[in-house]
Parts: structure tokens; C-alpha cells; sequence
């Protein structure tokens, strides 16, 4: 009957405790308390950086509780009267909720934010004891089977609980407003004294960087999730608790312990994709990755949003199967949910372009509070500093550093982009050491994101330079990340002239293509269609080679997001004469038609569409007779009609005009005179 708490989905300090049912047995009830009681007892040999007290209290007094069970449960559960089950049912309550209490206390990375709430958890404490106290006080004992001995000791816990205070801890406050006045300082622009730091993340046991890292994460989390509610006074506490820990972070750790753990657990994630199908990620209902998998009284599993949307639409059947739903609850599959962010990530997939929970980086326009905000402009001024006098290790651990801060802040980019960091880590991408060159290029992507940060790029030189890397970095993900730099970089018309007129640019994207990993290929990819965004790039881009390794990629490549992604770039040089005669001689038309009449993507589908009807446009009546004899084609055609894109609708119409009057025009020995017969090509 107890339900194993999921951690990833029940907010910290809610308790969702259920009463037992009414029918539930006595017995029943006994061996439930008695796993519970034992479970809570479990938490004695878990580490409490706060609340150590009352959790210690908390737990003495389950434990003789537990000794009160066991011992009903060995003399005869089957005695005991049917009224002791109320009772049983709200020391089962209270219990349930007094787990979730010790788990929350113990949580990964919420310490720091347990101490800020010290006042609230020690009256949590306080109630549940008392009200553990309340259902013992009216337990009828003398109608209990137990020993003269155990009875006492429940009688004493029940007298203990009433009179015992759970108050905070003097220490725990004082812990509590050293924090306050070092996020006061940070508001006055006050460099806080690293004495004070120190004894604030002794006192919550924090000693390494990873531990550090872990508080930052939950936080994040708990912006995320408060700024989705619209809960802003408790985002500005939030952000204000993440500053200080993200200064904690950089300023009194030296040693990143956190980065080869990270590796070993996703190659052991990596062992469990390899014998899993990633199209079983898909929701059945809307087809595309899973943000949210959820399992249904079934046992199939959705999408959450889609399955929502279904059942609000009056449906209660099982959408797979079309059985009937005997409850309308669904059940969180944080598993599975594990596995497709673990697979998105290993493969360079956008967990945004598949639908999952993402946050909106709009928010981070500003810091959230002004004491987060001071505390990330000493933080970048530190770390430029560092840039330019620090050792070997000192500057790879401030350009780490920056790729962290810089991936998912707008203010953070504009503060590093204010404190001068971009020269520095344009001379670190030249380094010797794969480690320190992999963290500046890392680092100055991020940055690029950013507009001021992709002039300073530019103005320092920086172009030749990140393509150095491109062409010769020490490791392939060195590459494959200048190759997504240069993709931002694009974003500005000026720079693509600038790139595309340097000769070794495009030839060593399409280098990438061919010899990179699916990432790097995806991001040579897109930054090849960026450059393709200036019609001036077009003939170095055919030149280069790209056309075959696009249609390459159709052929040989399983994920998705490349296919789609290499799809864009030949309808964008489809679009010219020159490009729809080398796309011609490929065999890239029996692969457009094949991904039109199987792929399940209406981005693909529409592409495809596109594609075709550039190459009947610019290629002649020879493409468009093999259209017209492939039998499939018109009904993949009239379902986009229906059931695609707008853009892919009326680009389907308007094929489907030019094969129906190709084969009038034919069927009367006529060429359609709208079919440039000087463009006819060989297609393979």
C-alpha cells in the first residue's frame, strides 16, 4: 500500500500523504506502519546538514513506535479490535508525511534552501510529532497485546511528543542570517569575505565543487518552476540564494571533481540505450519525443500534454488499444523520461524542438534579483582577471566556468561580454591542451549566443581562429562546437559574407559532415544553412562538395533531426538552376520520394515537398515524367493537402497541377509549355 516517493516530480516540503481506505484491514495497516516506521528509521545513517536535532527526535520516537508494531504484529495482529484501526490510520498519515519531511531534509543539493526555511521545517517537525502524539494518546493500549514494558515506552513517547519543542536551531539561525547579510553585501556592491563564505558552507557541509554544483541545480529547478507559477517574490529569494552559491562555486573551489563522474554515468546510460528502440520514445499520439511519459491504467505509456488533451477532449479509452480506462490517473515514467533526455543528449538533439519541458531563456534576460545580479558582475570581473594572470588549470577552470554560466543566462552572457572575457578565451582555443581548448571554444559559443559577444568575436580576430579550430582542434568536440559557433555567428548577414569569403571555411564544415559525429555533423549542417542564408554563398557551398554529403546523410543517417536538418539545405540550393542540376545527379530524388511516403515529420514531408517541386521547376520535363510514373507519389501528395503544413499544402497543390497538365500535355503529344525544355538534365 505505501507509494515509494518520486523525487523528480513532488515539489520539496509537499506532503501528498493519503488516508487509508476505510476497508482497509487492521493487519493490513500494522505491516504498512511497520514499513514505514522502518523506512523512517533508515534515515539515521543519512547525513542532515540541518535540522540535525529534530530529525534525530523525530526518528528516536518512530523507532520505539516501531518496537510497538513489530511486537503487535509477533503476538496476534488478528486480535486487535476493529476500533484501533482509525487509530492505525492517522499514525499512518502522519507518518507518511513525516518520510516526505526526513526526505526533504536530506535531499540532494536543498541545502542551502532548508536552512533559509529553518522556521518552517521545525514547525513541520513540531506538528507531525504532536499530531503523532494526538493518535497514541486516544490508542486504547489496555486492549492491546503487548508487554507491560513496550506499553510504558509508548505512553512516554506519546508524553515526550506533547512536550517536546522542535524549535530551529540557534546555530542553524545564525547559519541562516550570515547568508542574508552576505546577499545584503552582494546588494551593496560588497566583495563578501571569503572567511564568511567559508563558514556558511561549513555549516552545510558543503566541500567540493560538485556538492556546490548540485546546490545551484536544485535551485534552477526551483526558479524554474516558481517563475511558472508566477510566484515572483519567491523567484527573487531564489535567484538571490543561486547567486550566492554560484559565487561559492567559482571563488572557494579550485578543483572541478564533478566532470569524469558525469562521464562514467552516461556511458552506463549509454549501455541501456543501445539495446532500447528510440522510436519507442515517441508518444503514439502525437508522434514525436516524449517531454513528459506518462503510463495509464493500461500500461501504455504518453506524452503527458497529448493524453491530457485526449481525455479532455471526452475520450477515456486507451488511445492505443481503445480499451476502456478504469481511472483517468497517470502515473510518471521517470524512468523512460531519464532515457530520452540521456539519448537527445548523446545525439545533439534540441529536447525543446521534441516538445519537453524547456526553460524559457527569455526570463533570464535579467538576474532575478539585484543581489544575484552584483554577485555574477564580481563573479565575471574574477574570472577575466583570471583569464589573463591565472595558471594553466586556474584559466581551463574559469573557462569552464564561463561555458556554464554562459549556456542558459542572457544576463550572464552580458556580463561576461561587460568584463572584457572574450579576448582571453580567444587566445585559450590556440592552447595545446584538448581540455583547455575544448573549454574556451565551449565557452565563446555560449557567448555567441549573444550580440555584443559575436561582435567582440569578430573585431578580436576570432574567426580565423575558431575555424583553426574547426579544421584542426585537438578532439572532435573541439570541432564540432566551433562548428556550432560559426553557425551563430552567421546569424549576423555581415559575418556571413565574412565567413563564406574565407576559403577554408565551407570545404572544412563539409569536411566535418563526413568525418565527424552525429553532433558534429548536425552542426555543420545547420551552419552551412546559415551560411546558405546569403545568396552569395550559394556556388562555394555546391563547390564545396555539399550536395553528396547531404544526400548522404538521407541515406545513412537514423536520427531525425539530421535528415530534417539536410533536407533544409538542399531545398535551400534547389531553390537555383546550378543546384537543382548537381542535386539531379545524385541519387537523391529516389530518397526524397521514399522519406515523402514514410516519414511520419510534417518538417520533413514538407521539405520534401519543396525539393520536388524546385527540381520539376528548374530540372524539365525529364523529372517530371519520373514523378509522374511513380504510383505513390500522388497519394502522399493529396494527404499533405489535408493533413500537412500550410506551406506544405499549397506546395503540394501546386505539384500536383504540374503533373496533372504534364499528363494531359502528353496524354495529346504536347509538352506543358510552362516546362523549360533547355534544363533538361541525366538523373541517376
Amino acid at each position: 500500500m505505501i507509494q515509494k516517493s518520486d523525487d523528480l516530480n513532488r515539489r520539496i516540503l509537499r506532503f501528498p500523504a493519503v488516508h487509508p481506505c476505510e476497508s482497509v484491514s487492521t493487519g493490513t495497516l500494522l505491516r504498512d506502519l511497520i514499513a514505514l516506521s522502518r523506512n523512517i528509521c533508515d534515515y539515521q545513517s543519512k547525513i542532515f546538514a540541518t535540522q540535525r536535532r529534530n530529525a534525530r527526535e523525530a526518528i528516536r520516537q518512530v523507532g520505539i513506535l516501531l518496537v510497538f508494531f513489530e511486537e503487535i504484529r509477533d503476538r496476534n495482529d488478528s486480535a486487535l479490535p476493529d476500533f484501533v484501526s482509525l487509530c492505525f490510520s492517522e499514525l499512518h498519515y502522519s507518518l507518511q508525511k513525516l518520510r516526505f519531511l526526513l526526505e526533504d531534509c536530506t535531499r540532494e543539493g536543498a541545502r542551502l534552501w532548508i536552512l533559509m526555511k529553518y522556521e518552517r521545517v521545525s514547525t513541520e517537525f513540531r506538528v507531525l510529532i504532536r499530531t503523532i502524539a494526538t493518535a497514541l494518546d486516544v490508542l486504547p493500549l489496555c486492549s492491546i497485546d503487548v508487554s507491560i514494558e513496550v506499553r510504558e515506552l509508548v505512553e512516554l513517547v506519546a508524553n515526550q511528543a506533547f512536550k517536546a519543542k522542535f524549535e530551529a536551531d540557534p546555530d542553524e539561525e545564525q547559519a541562516a542570517k550570515g547568508v542574508l547579510d552576505i546577499l545584503n553585501q552582494f546588494e551593496n556592491k560588497v566583495v563578501p569575505s571569503r572567511i564568511d563564505l567559508r563558514r556558511v558552507l561549513d555549516d552545510l557541509e558543503i566541500r567540493s565543487w560538485s556538492r556546490c554544483n548540485k546546490e545551484i541545480k536544485f535551485l534552477d529547478e526551483e526558479i524554474d518552476s516558481e517563475s511558472s507559477k508566477g510566484e515572483e517574490r519567491e523567484v527573487v529569494f531564489l535567484s538571490s540564494l543561486m547567486g550566492f552559491m554560484c559565487y561559492c562555486r567559482v571563488v572557494m573551489f579550485n578543483v572541478v571533481d564533478c566532470r569524469s563522474n558525469h562521464r562514467s554515468d552516461v556511458r552506463c546510460f549509454g549501455e541501456v540505450l543501445s539495446y532500447l528502440n528510440p522510436e519507442d520514445f515517441r508518444c503514439p499520439i502525437s508522434l514525436e519525443f516524449m517531454a513528459d511519459p506518462v503510463t495509464t491504467s493500461t500500461g501504455h505509456t504518453y506524452d503527458r500534454s497529448s493524453i491530457l488533451k485526449w481525455l479532455k477532449a471526452g475520450n477515456f479509452t486507451c488511445p492505443k488499444t481503445g480499451e476502456k480506462l478504469t481511472t483517468t490517473e497517470l502515473v510518471p515514467n521517470s524512468t523512460l523520461r531519464k532515457l530520452i533526455q540521456q539519448y537527445c543528449s548523446d545525439n545533439g538533439i534540441s529536447l525543446a524542438e521534441h516538445g519537453s519541458r524547456s526553460r524559457d531563456i527569455t526570463r533570464t534576460i535579467l538576474a532575478g534579483s539585484n543581489a544575484a545580479a552584483e554577485a555574477m558582475k564580481q563573479l565575471a570581473n574574477y574570472l577575466a582577471h583570471t583569464l589573463v594572470v591565472g595558471t594553466g588549470e586556474e584559466k581551463n577552470k574559469a573557462a569552464y566556468e564561463i561555458r556554464l554560466l554562459a549556456k542558459s543566462s542572457i544576463f550572464n552572457r552580458s556580463c561576461f561580454a561587460e568584463a572584457d572575457t572574450i579576448p582571453p578565451l580567444l587566445m585559450l582555443i590556440s592552447s595545446t591542451d584538448p581540455s583547455i581548448q575544448e573549454n574556451a571554444i565551449a565557452a565563446l559559443l555560449n557567448l555567441s549566443k549573444y550580440c555584443k559577444c559575436k561582435t567582440e568575436i569578430v573585431e578580436n580576430g576570432g574567426l580565423r581562429l575558431v575555424l583553426d579550430v574547426l579544421s584542426r582542434g585537438l578532439k572532435m568536440d573541439c570541432r564540432q562546437i566551433a562548428a556550432a559557433t560559426l553557425f551563430y555567428l552567421s546569424s549576423v548577414e555581415e559575418y556571413r559574407i565574412l565567413i563564406g569569403e574565407m576559403p577554408d571555411a565551407i570545404p572544412s564544415l563539409v569536411n566535418l559532415i563526413r568525418e565527424g559525429n552525429p553532433r558534429g555533423k548536425k552542426n555543420a549542417v545547420v551552419a552551412i544553412f546559415g551560411l546558405l542564408l546569403y545568396p552569395g554563398n550559394h556556388d562555394m557551398v555546391i563547390a564545396a562538395g555539399t550536395v553528396p554529403s547531404m544526400v548522404d546523410l538521407l541515406t545513412s543517417s537514423e536520427r531525425e533531426d539530421l535528415v530534417t536538418d539536410s533536407l533544409a539545405v538542399l531545398a535551400r540550393l534547389a531553390e537555383q538552376p546550378d543546384g537543382t542540376i548537381v542535386i539531379l545527379g545524385t541519387s537523391a530524388l529516389p530518397q526524397l520520394l521514399r522519406i515523402l511516403n514514410s516519414s511520419t515529420s510534417r518538417v520533413e514531408k514538407e521539405y520534401c515537398v519543396s525539393l520536388l517541386l524546385s527540381l520539376c521547376s528548374n530540372g524539365g520535363a525529364q523529372v517530371i515524367s519520373i514523378l509522374q510514373n511513380t504510383p505513390s507519389l500522388m497519394a502522399s501528395l493529396y494527404s499533405l493537402l489535408t493533413d500537412g503544413t500550410s506551406r506544405a499544402s499549397k506546395k503540394a497543390s501546386s505539384l500536383i497541377t504540374i503533373l496533372h497538365e504534364f499528363h494531359n500535355s502528353s496524354s495529346t503529344g504536347l509538352l506543358a509549355p510552362e516546362v523549360p525544355q533547355e534544363r533538361f538534365v541525366h538523373v541517376r
